[in-house]
């Protein structure tokens, strides 16, 4: 365990960050947190609209690349889309301080992302089957949050987004997660809409909860 001095920097990005920028700095962070010249990192942005394509993903998973940018990453998991009314969190953490447990890992991404929607008064759940966070919306199971890392030298980065208000026929284009049968939900179907900065205290909080040390 590390001292009780231990730092997490916190960014925060108000304007929509191309997705590629944001690659080039999580692996960039990855590299000088392995030679300790950066602290871990939570960073909390919004992207361009963007298709990004996982190493599991299928091209048949792809059905119209005219859309938007398809970018291929690194991270795990398929096909997902990044755009407006979407927080995405990314984290840059090291597993050789906090247990090299991936599956563990996962789990405690999963409980945190739990957490923020019970504190939006919104109930979900995981699936062991299908990785990301779920809500029952209208007797159907729809997707509102994806998880994807990856992990380099026991760090690992990446993380998750949740759909606060997304225009879901920005989907349209791919078989989202690779899941054909199960629709798309956002905050907003919920709630009414919180301020960003109330959304990204919630988001910190429960972060520092499950992840401080």
């Amino acid at each position: 365990m590390q001292s009780s001095s231990h730092k997490i920097e916190i960014k925060i990005s108000d304007k929509p960050v191309d997705y590629n920028e944001a690659l080039f700095f999580l692996e960039n962070r990855v590299q000088q947190l392995i030679s300790k010249k950066k602290n871990e990192l939570l960073w909390i942005l919004e992207h361009n609209p963007v298709y990004t394509k996982g190493i599991s993903a299928k091209n048949t998973e792809l059905i119209d690349d005219k859309i938007f940018p398809v970018i291929e990453t690194n991270r795990g998991g398929k096909f997902t889309f990044h755009g407006p009314g979407q927080k995405v969190v990314y984290v840059v953490l090291d597993l050789n301080i906090r247990g090299k447990e991936i599956k563990r890992f996962v789990r405690n991404m999963e409980s945190m992302i739990i957490n923020i929607l019970k504190d939006l008064n919104i109930k979900s759940h995981a699936d062991t089957k299908n990785i990301g966070i779920w809500v029952n919306r209208d007797n159907a199971e729809e997707k509102i949050a994806a998880i994807g890392i990856k992990v380099k030298k026991w760090i690992v980065y990446h993380g998750f987004s949740l759909n606060i208000k997304v225009d879901k026929n920005s989907y349209r284009g791919i078989v989202p997660c690779g899941i054909s049968d199960k629709g798309i939900a956002n905050v907003a179907d919920f709630i009414k809409p919180l301020s960003n900065i109330k959304i990204n205290e919630i988001i910190k909080n429960n972060f520092f909860k499950v992840f401080g040390l």
